[in-house]
């Protein structure tokens, strides 16, 4: 039987793994985006998910749990698919904006799940801070890719 605190060390690593899988997105879509501002704004949202990550390990330790590797099933096929529509549309600024808001989509989701879970209270105010700069980012990629559609 798991305990609450395994609980809270999975819920972790699940997070851990969209932290994971959000810096990969964004540092492969900033190395395809055409727009020096663009390739800007995506390498910081990369980095903010390598720092989120590295809090959720500290997290981990403290709880004397497992930091798991490598990323998700579901990040690896995104990741596939970012790759494979980049190529086909040309990797346009367009194209990468549209993955990255869908990479957010499920992290904004993950933290929503997580959030559900009985966390003790300093991990749920990491875990609340961290969800909110998740849609933060999510928002400012939607809006992007928002005003480049209004603009083609």
């Amino acid at each position: 039987m798991a305990t609450d605190n395994d609980k809270v060390i999975s819920t972790l690593n699940d997070l851990l793994e969209s932290c994971r899988d959000g810096e990969y997105g964004f540092s492969t879509s900033a190395e395809h985006a055409g727009s020096a501002d663009l390739k800007t704004l995506l390498a910081r949202h990369a980095q903010e998910c390598r720092t989120a990550g590295q809090e959720l390990q500290a997290l981990i330790r403290q709880l004397g749990g497992e930091v798991d590797t490598g990323g998700s099933i579901t990040g690896a096929l995104h990741r596939g698919w970012v790759s494979v529509r980049g190529t086909l549309s040309g990797h346009s600024d367009q194209a990468m904006l549209d993955e990255c808001e869908r990479g957010e989509d499920s992290a904004v989701a993950s933290y929503r799940k997580a959030l559900k879970q009985d966390l003790p209270a300093n991990i749920r105010s990491v875990v609340e801070k961290q969800a909110q700069g998740t849609q933060k980012n999510h928002d400012e990629i939607k809006a992007l890719r928002d005003s480049l559609k209004g603009r083609h």
